[in-house]
């Protein structure tokens, strides 16, 4: 059983595929040990009381150096133990120790297809206004590993999703969200609990892995 810490800071939408991607079945041999956000009051832990999943709130503003709330945040994922840490919309750069401490342990969800719109000044609604600007036709998201830089792990799911005329910034992000993050990384917490994953020259390696029939994508 792989057992999960998810990292959010805003509504939880990504969090709330998981906890219901784990409840339907679609994602196997995995559970939420604890769910970590760098801001109270959020959604998302709501949505975790909601399905009695522990909650942390470890901030930045409640530390007076950066190093201290490093510190601090290495500190509860070493004491949880996580088989696997999930950034799930988390607004903070973690910790170069944590990386460290979880050495492709960790994913993250991007709302783009890496490796465009990524990377220093590229998370919530500004990739879809940079995608929008850009005139792109397909955009999508991309779960990846974590590898101490911004948005550069290997790769291990990307799903596209068509850009229409009349898009908005905003129906694009929701779009995404649908089509996309909420179908791949529960898809990629599966794989991950159920198949054998490599990384070799950079690049994630999918083997052994039997679909799961109730979350079958194309990608």
């Amino acid at each position: 059983m792989l057992k999960l810490a998810v990292c959010v800071s805003g509504g939880g939408s990504n969090l709330q595929a998981i906890i219901d991607g784990i409840a339907n079945g679609q994602v196997r041999e995995a559970q939420i040990g604890l769910v970590i956000s760098n801001n109270a009051g959020v959604k998302a832990l709501d949505r975790a009381a909601a399905a009695g999943i522990p909650t942390r709130v470890v901030s930045p503003a409640d530390y007076e150096t950066r190093q201290a709330f490093e510190e601090a945040f290495c500190e509860i994922m070493r004491q949880e133990a996580p088989d696997l840490v999930v950034l799930a919309g988390f607004l903070v750069r973690i910790p170069m120790q944590m990386v460290q401490d979880f050495p492709e342990r960790i994913i993250n969800i991007h709302p783009s297809l890496i490796p465009s719109f990524c990377g220093k000044g590229c998370y919530g609604i500004k990739v879809h206004e940079m995608a929008l600007a850009r005139g792109v036709r397909v955009s999508g998201a991309t779960v990846h590993f974590v590898d101490g830089e911004l948005d550069t792990g290997p790769i291990l799911l990307q799903k596209p999703v068509l850009v229409r005329p009349e898009d908005t910034p905003k129906s694009l992000q929701q779009r995404i969200m649908e089509e996309a993050e909420w179908k791949i990384l529960p898809r990629a917490i599966d794989i991950l609990a159920n198949g054998r994953v490599h990384i070799t020259e950079g690049r994630a390696v999918i083997e052994a892995y039997t679909p799961n029939p109730l979350s079958d994508l194309e990608i």
